[in-house]
């Protein structure tokens, strides 16, 4: 499923999509909350697409990239003289954006001294330009973002509890990509095409390799870096097959490192990717003392569906023994989620 650039169909993508269409028809002020690179401001847009507004304009402004002295300006605009270099009156963010949708990324880095403003705009959609005296009115639908803690700022006295109710009317969490396993493949396979378009290449086909390392890499930077990781890789890539180039530059960076279940034990010596693949499930087998399924069982901890997990270990050579010790109630478990359909994908039947 893909609307705009929202690709994925994991659970808590489609829980996300059901708050897009919740909420876009209506002109509630929605917050955003998320770690850097998860898509806030395009989950913004969709908002726009999906509600009546759609046909106006679509404004962005980054609290955190204007300088504190002209953030006031930017949002409302300023008279002709109103400071030093202002020779004429111009448009702020807020007219500009009237009858459509204001989108303030980054509102926690909102100075404190103009909240106040932006409080009586939402509530009163009114306001006046910077050095001006004159009223105007505007029929403007907020959308703000943060990466921070907002509910903390206000608790420290950094945020406007008043301001901070009002953009609250309906909240959204994006989750980070390595809560979203299950989308990575569908948007790798995404940014490969958009990218290879792009440079005029064509690419049909991703080694199982590199998707496995891609897959299994944190993402910190969340989608941003997944992006700008294949970009690289399509940059690298002279024939029809993704380059592998790009996961050897992520293991330099450190980025593909295997999560073990034990972090203070010494690493296992590796030399393919396959290998990594093998340790870090046989580990996590460990972990769950041999239990597959379930909702503390391996395939959930790994992030993918216990078929998948199986037909892994059967392509990847492990057994049941492979996992280590395991009570009776835990073998117990093990067979019954696993027992007939291990030996179905050692033969390549599952």
């Amino acid at each position: 499923m893909a609307i705009l650039d929202l690709i994925g169909s994991s659970e808590k993508f489609r829980a996300l999509l059901q708050d897009i269409e919740m909420i876009a028809p209506v002109d509630s002020a929605v917050l955003i909350q998320g770690e850097t690179g998860t898509g806030k401001e395009v989950i913004a847009r969709a908002i726009h697409e999906g509600s009546p507004r759609r046909h106006n304009r679509f404004v962005a402004l980054n609290c955190a990239a204007i300088p504190s002295a002209l953030l006031e300006s930017e949002l409302f605009g300023h008279e002709r003289g109103a400071y030093t270099g202002a020779v004429a009156q111009t448009m702020g963010r807020f007219q500009s954006a009237d009858r459509g949708t204001l989108f303030l990324d980054e509102i926690g880095d909102l100075p404190l001294e103009l909240q106040p403003k932006l409080l009586r705009a939402l509530q009163e959609k009114q306001f006046e330009r910077l050095g001006g005296s004159h009223t105007l009115h505007v029929d403007v639908r907020v959308i703000a973002a943060t990466n921070q803690d907002l509910g903390r700022m206000v608790r420290e006295r950094k945020f406007r509890a008043d301001l901070y109710y009002r953009l609250n009317v309906f909240p959204m969490t994006l989750p980070p990509l390595r809560e979203r396993r299950d989308d990575i493949s569908v948007l790798v396979e995404h940014f490969v095409q958009k990218f290879a378009q792009r440079q005029g290449k064509r690419i049909d086909s991703i080694p199982d390799e590199t998707m496995d390392v891609l897959k299994w890499h944190d993402w910190p930077g969340n989608i941003r870096e997944l992006q700008n990781v294949i970009e690289r890789a399509v940059v690298m890539t002279t024939g029809p097959v993704l380059s592998l180039q790009t996961t050897e530059h992520m293991k330099r960076e450190g980025a593909a490192a295997p999560i073990r279940a034990n972090a203070d034990a010494p690493p296992a010596p590796i030399s393919t990717l396959v290998d990594a693949e093998r340790a870090h499930i046989t580990a996590t087998l460990r972990q769950t003392n041999g239990v597959v399924g379930g909702p503390r069982g391996a395939a959930a901890l790994l992030g993918m569906a216990r078929t998948t997990l199986i037909h892994k270990m059967g392509r990847l050579g492990i057994s049941s023994q492979a996992s280590g010790p395991r009570t009776r109630d835990s073998k117990r478990e093990f067979v019954s989620v696993s027992g007939a359909h291990m030996e179905a994908a050692a033969a390549g039947a599952c």
